[in-house]
């Protein structure tokens, strides 16, 4: 774990199951909309993205954000930024599955011009990644269920 400090946001987000493995996220503010969620095949039927995915999406946004913030500080033009993630899904030693490996290719679509320019964005933009950065040093995740664990 890392030591943390002040809280400067805090947000709820509310998930209800609709059936089966569908479930509706309710984001905390009426101008995002809501989201449908479900898990892939054999258990669910795939009419959203998995929780899997949608962490891979948050990845890769908030990697090509922080890009794209780090370079327009150092006056780097950047094309429309794209990013590709790979994720692998692997077994543990309990056979339960877990993401094993995600790998983010950044296409920033950088002119011949701002190669070298862009290094120095390159060195330090993976630092602003909220998502990742956090991902990558894991987040205590403290779980209550109501019935059982007196709530």
């Amino acid at each position: 774990m890392f030591p943390m400090s002040e809280i400067v946001n805090e947000f709820t987000i509310q998930v209800r199951q609709v059936e089966d493995y569908q479930f509706l996220v309710q984001f905390d503010k009426e101008s995002m909309g809501d989201l449908r969620t479900d898990e892939t095949a054999p258990l669910g039927k795939e009419t959203g993205p998995s929780p899997t995915r949608m962490l891979a999406a948050s990845i890769g946004n908030c990697l090509a954000a922080s890009l794209l913030f780090a370079s327009k500080k150092a006056g780097v033009t950047l094309g429309p930024v794209e990013a590709s993630v790979k994720v692998q899904m692997v077994r543990n030693e309990k056979r339960r599955i877990r993401i094993g490996q995600i790998e983010v290719t950044l296409d920033p679509k950088l002119s011949p011009a701002d190669i070298e320019k862009a290094r120095g964005p390159r060195g330090v933009f993976e630092d602003f990644c909220t998502v990742t950065q956090s991902v990558q040093q894991g987040i205590p995740v403290a779980v209550k269920v109501k019935g059982i664990d007196g709530e």
